[in-house]
């Protein structure tokens, strides 16, 4: 599709917002919706999928299980709803679900994804069963509809049976893709602006440092607000970096250092930076970063944090097509300060990247690193530095600046692929410590955490 088809969809499909955008948290599920009240967000989910329900809710009370009642027959007291309808053709199931929606499902899909133990392994999660043994035209011999799920037999000697459960089935769906509200297997991100400051996310060092309990408290904030503060770090370098290695290994190693240009790179100066993430010239840029300040002796050097989700939300309801611009011209970057370094990733990206649902799922840039532009129609290139000119606007929005004072013994950690971050000019001697984290690592703990404290079910993604 031409660019500008595209831009004319954009306009025509990016939604209306309220004209006057007052101090606030906002709520989401996704980034590329209107910006809501947090208080509204909840109340106002769009159509999205709900878990089905196959039981009725008028269950035995809790106290009756407690007492060592009959199990068996108590759950035959439980009412069963109306199941999933199921009929299929010579290439496909089809599943009707409770909300009027019907899900298609090829035959070889089905026969893929398997989920039984021979077929998938229990503990590793991993695929068993061989794709390239699975005839082209694989037919059921049935496909019904059980309280377990969608059972399929296939034709294959000696037969086999499938049982795909339906919360698995729904949440895997591609024929239509179904959309979820954030209460299973996603995450709310909280869109905020300077008014942040008033209550921003915080932890202690005590409870982060006591049990998983509190590292998952800490991760769902940073993954919420894309930031987290954490108070009560005894200001050392040791006891930062076990900090960090609560979360995961650290990327790079640990670093800890004062204002100089030993290490080729305006960061380690007292000059003042503008918003911006770290490592754009990777191919994989740093995914958390935290740091933690030791000792100043001199003024200034305030931080600066910014939601990039919310300036690129704002972007997108003000300036569409420039907002667009952003998601499809592709830069680069480098690092070349060093003598013994010259860093330049893979392939060009664009400066905010879009996931398959055209939802925001990255914020990468540091005008600062970037280099030539080059990987652009040149019919484009005026259009463009008007569309940076108006990222620039609203990253440098004051609405949208947090400017916070760190002391020794608050650590902040950010999100690097939301959060920009900078600071003002200083004076005097000034000591850093911090470290970055993976993106995949960081996430994979979370889960991980959220599978053994609150008890989500991430095979769905399996």
């Amino acid at each position: 599709m031409r660019l500008s088809a595209r831009l004319f969809a954009v306009q025509r499909h990016t939604r209306q917002v309220r004209p006057a955008m007052a101090p606030l948290h906002r709520q989401i599920s996704g980034t590329s919706g209107t910006l809501k009240p947090a208080a509204a967000a909840q109340s106002s989910v769009e159509q999205r999928f709900q878990p089905l329900p196959f039981f009725s809710r008028d269950a035995p009370p809790s106290s009756e299980l407690s007492r060592g009642s009959n199990v068996t027959a108590l759950l035959k007291r439980t009412r069963p709803l109306e199941l999933p309808h199921v009929a299929s053709n010579t290439r496909k199931v089809s599943v009707g679900w409770s909300n009027g929606v019907t899900s298609h499902f090829h035959h070889i899909w089905l026969r893929d994804h398997c989920r039984c133990a021979d077929c998938l392994h229990p503990v590793t999660k991993q695929r068993l069963v061989n794709t390239f043994e699975i005839p082209p035209d694989v037919q059921p011999v049935r496909a019904e509809s059980r309280p377990t799920g969608l059972e399929v037999t296939w034709s294959e000697s000696p037969r086999h049976t499938s049982t795909f459960p339906w919360e698995w089935l729904s949440r895997s769906s591609y024929d239509p893709p179904i959309k979820y509200s954030p209460t299973f297997n996603s995450s709310r991100k909280t869109l905020w602006d300077s008014s942040i400051q008033q209550s921003p996310p915080i932890v202690s060092y005590e409870e982060v440092m006591k049990n998983d309990t509190g590292v998952y408290k800490w991760l769902q904030k940073i993954d919420e607000f894309g930031f987290c503060f954490i108070s009560g770090v005894p200001p050392n370098p040791q006891d930062t970096e076990t900090l960090t290695r609560r979360i995961a290994f650290i990327h790079g190693g640990f670093w800890d250092f004062t204002s100089d240009l030993e290490h080729g790179d305006t960061a380690y100066t007292n000059l003042a930076l503008g918003a911006h993430t770290d490592t754009t010239y990777l191919s994989d840029p740093c995914g958390l970063q935290l740091f933690h300040l030791l000792s100043h002796e001199g003024t200034g050097g305030k931080t600066l944090l910014v939601d990039g989700f919310y300036a690129a939300a704002k972007l997108r309801e003000k300036y569409p097509s420039h907002y667009e611009l952003l998601t499809e011209v592709k830069i680069s970057a480098h690092a070349a300060g060093d003598a013994d370094s010259l860093y330049i990733p893979d392939e060009p990206f664009s400066i905010l990247k879009e996931d398959l649902k055209g939802e925001l799922m990255r914020v990468r840039y540091n005008n600062d690193d970037r280099s030539v532009l080059k990987f652009i129609d040149p019919v484009l290139v005026d259009d463009w530095y008007d569309a940076l000119r108006s990222w620039n606007q609203c990253l440098t929005s004051p609405d949208a600046e947090l400017w916070v004072q760190l002391t020794a013994g608050t650590a902040v950690v950010i999100d690097n692929h939301r959060v920009l971050h900078g600071r003002s000019a200083f004076t005097g001697k000034r000591r850093m410590c911090g470290a970055y984290v993976g993106a995949d690592e960081w996430k994979s703990r979370l889960r991980v955490l959220s599978q053994a404290i609150d008890r989500q079910a991430w095979n769905s993604e399996f």
